[in-house]
């Protein structure tokens, strides 16, 4: 049998132990430039958030798109998207969408161009 060892952090948890084994919630639709912020609301219905929710409330005390969540905390998105999902569906978190104006999106392309 093979165990899941890393020398210097010990046991490693496979990402999707953190999430229930579940592949799908209501944020699989959420975009990698989607805003998240913390809504500051204490949930009544027993839900509590685990660690890693945890600490995603505590970085998206100021709007932070998906993508950064992700890289945050250093797991696939498919997880992060089902933990935002969760805490999205008990009100802890709301999602935006990231604003970018036509001119700010030509100057971006234009700047890849150069590249």
């Amino acid at each position: 049998m093979t165990q899941w060892m890393d020398e210097e952090a010990g046991p490693v948890v496979r990402p999707y132990a953190l999430i229930g084994g579940r592949t799908r919630s209501s944020g699989d639709e959420l975009d990698l430039i989607a805003m998240v912020t913390a809504t500051g609301a204490v949930t009544s219905s027993g839900f509590v958030p685990g660690p890693e929710q945890e600490r995603i409330l505590s970085l998206v005390t100021t709007a932070t798109s998906v993508a950064d969540v992700a890289s945050e905390l250093d797991l696939p998105l498919g997880v992060v998207r089902v933990l935002l999902g969760d805490l999205q569906d008990h009100q802890l978190i709301s999602i935006g969408r990231a604003s970018a104006s036509e001119r700010i999106l030509k100057e971006v392309i234009n700047g890849l161009r150069a590249l």
